[in-house]
């Protein structure tokens, strides 16, 4: 049970942090939103290429992890393409006829925050997906020494903030109120919590299926990263600032993951 609670503390505290504070400094304008989406996607990038991908190959070989990372990008179109056929916002619109400025003005407006809105959940899932080989390591290290998982918990907890910054962002731009921004953030944390009972139950699984569960993480983590929320910061903000933000969450997302 406190194995369990401390993957919870991990997960959810992580995620739910990175969700604070994106919507207390980065709910003011549009500009400052589209500044934490890229920064978030550079240390999502950072932990995909020096983090899921070098465990994926620790544990198989390349055509393995290749395998894995097109699946999670085909898995997050398929799951794309479920969003867009299911979601239905009902956001009151002019009427053509009416004013033809109007119309394409608000119309703009309202595609882009579906967009976003999409994006988030999207992330939801796929941040929700990786949780679980994170949990695993948990439950896994405590099963041998405590100590140990509870050092690999303040770590995962620590980069789970970035992470948690990548759901509410696009979240937030997408019209969601900040507290159920926070609560949907903070929701992403909880598969931790089954991947450390998996590794309380089973102590480890096989190389293939631990492997494959790091690099479909990061194919889907990619795909959101740069054909959703990046292409979404740069019509936020069409100058450098969100490309500098880009690489400076590379450099830090590189310095988390050698924590």
């Amino acid at each position: 049970m406190n194995i369990i609670v401390l993957s919870i503390l991990a997960g959810v505290g992580g995620t739910g942090l990175g969700g604070l504070l994106t919507v207390i400094f980065g709910s003011r304008t549009d500009k400052m939103i589209s500044v934490f989406l890229a920064f978030a996607g550079g240390i999502m990038t950072s932990i995909v290429f020096f983090e899921l991908i070098p465990e994926a190959l620790l544990h198989a070989d390349v055509l393995i992890t290749i395998a894995g990372l097109l699946t999670g990008i085909i898995l997050v179109m398929l799951l794309e393409n479920l969003i867009d056929r299911v979601s239905n916002f009902n956001i009151a619109k002019p009427k053509l006829h009416e004013n033809y400025e109007d119309f394409f003005h608000v119309n703009e407006i309202i595609t882009g925050r579906k967009s976003m809105l999409r994006s988030g959940i999207m992330m939801f899932f796929v941040i929700g997906l990786h949780n679980i080989p994170e949990g695993l390591a948990i439950g896994t290290a405590c099963g041998c020494d405590l100590n140990m998982g509870a050092t690999l918990a303040l770590i995962i907890a620590i980069h789970n903030i970035p992470e948690g910054m990548a759901i509410s962002a696009p979240l937030l731009s997408g019209g969601l109120k900040k507290v159920k921004t926070v609560i949907l953030t903070m929701l992403s944390g909880l598969p931790t919590a089954l991947g450390a009972f998996l590794g309380i139950l089973f102590g480890t699984i096989s190389n293939t299926a631990l492997a494959l569960s790091f690099s479909i993480a990061g194919g889907a983590m990619l795909y959101v990263v740069y054909c959703e929320i990046l292409p979404q910061s740069t019509i936020m903000n069409k100058d450098r600032v969100p490309m500098i933000f880009l690489l400076v969450g590379i450099i830090l997302g590189l310095i988390l993951t050698r924590i």
